[in-house]
């Protein structure tokens, strides 16, 4: 199994960034994805969950509005559109195959004021 994160990098606040995920190594189109962040000094946090046919998503309450979640299943990538950015949105932003230990290499996200 192998998750490779890209897209991130230092914005301005208010502004956007989109971080995709390319999965192989396992059949990408059964399983649901998800994007968590970890800022330094905090647990890891879920941000966006995407069900394996992309029909459902969730968002934790300080992304809501502002992230949207999405999946394409013909090239085994799963994004995350951040719009509005805000420096507490600054994090590695991880993507995993849900219900498994299987993680990226995280991406880093760096939001200035």
């Amino acid at each position: 199994v192998q998750l490779v994160e890209s897209g991130g990098g230092l914005v301005q606040a208010g502004g956007s960034l989109r971080l995709s995920c390319a999965a192989s190594g396992f059949t990408f189109s059964i399983y649901a994805m998800a994007w968590y962040r970890q800022a330094p000094g905090k647990q890891r946090e879920l941000v966006a969950r995407i069900s394996n046919g992309g029909s459902t998503t969730t968002y934790s309450d300080s992304v809501k509005g502002r992230f949207t979640i999405s999946r394409d299943n013909a090239k085994n990538i799963v994004y995350l559109q951040m719009n509005s950015l805000k420096p507490e949105d600054t994090a590695v932003y991880y993507c995993t195959r849900a219900r498994t230990n299987d993680w990226g290499q995280g991406t880093q996200v760096t939001v200035s004021s």
